[in-house]
């Protein structure tokens, strides 16, 4: 199977995955106080989730800035993030504290060897090397549910309408912008454009984007929107019209934090895959990039 092709199938395995969800138990307000979760690439947008949906109770912290940083260290349980459970900075943080909680789906991995606990994720996939979707939405869910109770939506319907809204036409450099909830998931919608495609892709805040990345774009330039549609991202999109650029509004079907999530994941993923599918793609880019793939294996693991 191809890595495209393996793409699609974990992103539809997502389904199965929440009609077995099951929440972890949650933390106290106290012991939110005291911890942090730390990851890397998805994993770290699955930290800052589970920090805003604590109402910024839980830090949400890289990892290599907390080794350098080891005061952190005293009085707070980690909880280290990683798919593989291979990653060397989660690792070598884990070794560096006394109370680490391993968020993994690898129980027999070194990092979860280096914790004194373990939150095993367990989902279905197809055994091929691609780019995260059921993986991250996994442990994206299990840290929101470690610091807040939540109904899962209607899932089914958040699919299918992102399946359909995500058919968009995207040029030029992309930025994806987000605010609140939203904004971690644009850094894993940059990342699966990335990783699929190969696409220079930025994230920024809604508002830092009109301080900053808007002195970078250039006529024809996309800007995806992940927001409730209002008039402050409505203003946004007619300014930058006037300045030629191509805004894509994303307004998700519900009003629930939790729904928004889902579905912004759900679009992320459609998006890189609908333009592969354009561009007639079978294999992911980090696949065929392999200079750039094994610089990133030798920094990672």
């Amino acid at each position: 199977m191809y890595t495209i092709a393996a793409f699609e199938s974990e992103i539809l395995m997502q389904l199965e995955f929440l009609k077995h969800f099951e929440s972890q138990v949650q933390l106290s307000v106290q012991n939110q106080q005291k911890a942090i979760f730390c990851g890397t690439g998805d994993s770290f947008g699955s930290a800052q989730l589970g920090e805003v949906f604590s109402d910024f109770r839980v830090k949400a912290l890289d990892p290599l800035d907390m080794s350098k940083y080891k005061r952190l260290l005293n009085n707070h349980r980690l909880y280290l993030i990683s798919i593989s459970g291979n990653t060397i900075s989660n690792i070598k943080l884990a070794r560096q504290s006394k109370i680490a909680t391993a968020i993994t789906a690898n129980p027999q991995s070194k990092l979860a060897n280096a914790c004194d606990g373990i939150i095993h994720l367990k989902f279905n996939n197809t055994g091929i090397q691609t780019a995260g979707s059921v993986s991250f939405l996994a442990s994206a869910l299990t840290c929101i549910s470690l610091v807040t109770k939540f109904k899962m939506p209607n899932y089914v319907n958040l699919y299918k309408t992102a399946f359909r809204v995500s058919k968009k036409t995207i040029r030029g450099r992309v930025y994806v912008l987000g605010n609140l909830y939203s904004y971690p998931i644009t850094m894993f919608c940059a990342a699966k454009l990335q990783e699929v495609l190969g696409m220079d892709v930025r994230y920024e805040r809604i508002e830092q984007f009109s301080h900053m990345g808007l002195f970078s774009s250039r006529k024809g330039d996309t800007v995806i929107i992940f927001e409730k549609r209002n008039k402050h991202n409505e203003k946004l999109v007619r300014q930058i019209k006037k300045c030629g650029l191509h805004p894509v509004l994303i307004d998700p079907p519900t009003n629930d934090p939790i729904g928004q999530v889902i579905f912004f994941i759900f679009v992320s993923e459609f998006l890189s895959l609908h333009l592969a599918k354009i561009k007639n793609k079978k294999e992911c880019f980090f696949v065929s990039a392999k200079k750039l793939r094994n610089a990133s294996s030798s920094m990672i693991y």
